[in-house]
């Protein structure tokens, strides 16, 4: 059904229907798109532009498609363009021209902004929620091997050495931040923009601020063509979106390598890995790969989205109809991705004695002679000259730093004494890391234990906001 075309001689070419038409994909908006409707109906009621008995016969019709748009009894038809022009066709199928009155007052403009905000709190809140649940796994993961070492790296060499808890703790503490970028967009975000009409208000008398109160919204737009035209809250999502998506890939890159033979740390539950249609004997970590390479289609949503919108002058524009597309895509892509992760992580096993041999390698242990001789008094450029002429002398010699003989320490620098042997140790240079954020197991500990009752006031925040989303939607 149109919902124009009276100043039209001749209607749509076929190809320019099937060009504009967005039914395919903006039917997603329907729940919202009615609950919006009947925030609308009740101010044209209150105002007296619909009788009381138009409206009564308008809400009913609009409950019932709820319904049965819910259940699939009521489905786009082909000559729908839109959601809106389907679900008006569904009311005056019921109502007749009583179905019409509800149009009065509103533009397919400020009515699909405010139906996209609806769906994307909704569906951030989900994503926001999984993402507690993936912070959990990670916490419950690094507090099983904070007492463990294993190298640390930086340009994917031996550094230093750390616990393993630490290692893995860092994930959760990316998609904290994550989480504080979704509760900054929800305020950014909780504006409607209807009743701001077409792009310049409406003469008749209606209460955006009343309809604003009813769906949700903190506060009404302020200038009703920005309130038409804004799409930055589509933009912001992809943007966490996409960092959510790196932060996964990085996940996903240290899974891999963890997974492989070289490396063989990873032992990746068969319920989280694939095999080979040629070569019996692969177990492959696609889940790790894949949120690797999902991470490209999370960037590329948002880069579409930019580009769209870098240059579009004044209110509306039809260019804004690309802007649901790649935010569905990537809502779907996170809701698919985030569990698996999830379940990937909580079912690995580490080999706990393989990573503490690899610890001590590649030298990781030099900084800490370098330390002993700056608590010596020695400043730290000599001290890093002696400590890199202990790694040459090593590497000379095909030994690691402990194997090196007292009098080869002592004749490298003078105040490198027996002692320095106590903290060329795994054990000393993890016990020795207690400053803010550090290392030492115990710190580790308490730092888990902070993020984890950080984690629980987001999750509690989160769902005290899907529960009154949920009740918004259902009144």
């Amino acid at each position: 059904m149109a919902l124009w075309g009276g100043r039209f001689s001749q209607s749509n070419a076929e190809s320019t229907f099937a060009l504009s038409r967005s039914i395919d994909f903006d039917w997603r908006l329907a729940p919202y798109d009615i609950r919006a409707s009947l925030a609308h109906l009740r101010i044209l009621h209150s105002s007296g532009l619909i009788s009381a008995q138009s409206a009564q016969a308008i809400k009913g019709a609009l409950e019932e498609l709820a319904i049965a748009v819910a259940s699939g009894a009521f489905a786009p038809q082909p000559e729908d363009e839109d959601v809106h022009s389907a679900l008006e066709r569904g009311l005056t199928e019921k109502l007749g021209a009583v179905g019409g009155f509800l149009r009065a007052g509103r533009s397919r403009n400020d009515q699909v902004t405010t139906d996209l905000r609806l769906f994307a709190i909704d569906h951030v809140l989900e994503i926001a929620s999984l993402l507690t649940s993936l912070q959990i796994a990670i916490l419950d993961k690094a507090q099983e091997y904070v007492n463990d070492s294993a190298p640390g790296f930086t340009h994917i060499q031996h550094a230093q050495p750390v616990s393993f808890g630490h290692e893995l703790a860092k994930h959760a503490h990316a998609f904290a931040r994550d989480l504080d970028r979704i509760n900054d967009w929800l305020e950014r975000t909780s504006v409607s923009p209807l009743g701001a009409g077409a792009l310049a208000g409406s003469s008749l008398p209606l209460n955006p601020a009343a309809t604003a109160k009813e769906l949700g919204f903190n506060s009404t737009f302020a200038n009703s063509i920005d309130a038409v035209s804004d799409r930055d809250y589509v933009a912001e999502a992809l943007f966490i979106f996409s960092l959510i998506g790196v932060h996964l890939s990085r996940i996903g890159e240290e899974w891999t390598l963890w997974a492989s033979s070289e490396f063989a740390w990873a032992k990746v539950s068969d319920a989280y890995s694939t095999g080979s249609s040629i070569m019996p004997q692969k177990k492959n970590p696609d889940i790790a790969e894949l949120a690797r390479g999902k991470s490209g289609r999370l960037v590329g949503n948002l880069m579409s989205v930019l580009t769209m919108l870098k240059g579009l002058p004044f209110a509306y524009n039809r260019d804004l109809q690309e802007d649901k597309e790649p935010l569905f895509d990537s809502i779907d892509t996170l809701l698919i991705l985030l569990p698996a992760v999830t379940g990937m992580i909580e079912t690995t096993d580490f080999d706990r004695e393989k990573m503490a041999l690899a610890a001590p390698l590649g030298f990781s242990l030099a900084t800490e002679i370098a330390d002993y001789l700056v608590v010596k008094k020695i400043p730290f450029a000599i001290a890093h000259e002696a400590a890199g002429a202990c790694v040459a002398l090593c590497e000379s010699t095909n030994r690691q730093l402990h194997q090196l003989t007292n009098a080869e320490l002592l004749a490298i620098h003078a105040d490198l004494d027996e002692g320095v042997r106590e903290v060329l140790t795994v054990h000393g240079a993890l016990s020795s890391r207690t400053t803010t954020g550090g290392t030492a197991p115990e710190l580790v500990s308490a730092q888990i234990k902070a993020a984890k009752k950080s984690n629980l006031a987001q999750l509690a925040l989160i769902t005290s906001k899907q529960t009154n989303f949920m009740e918004m939607m259902s009144s």
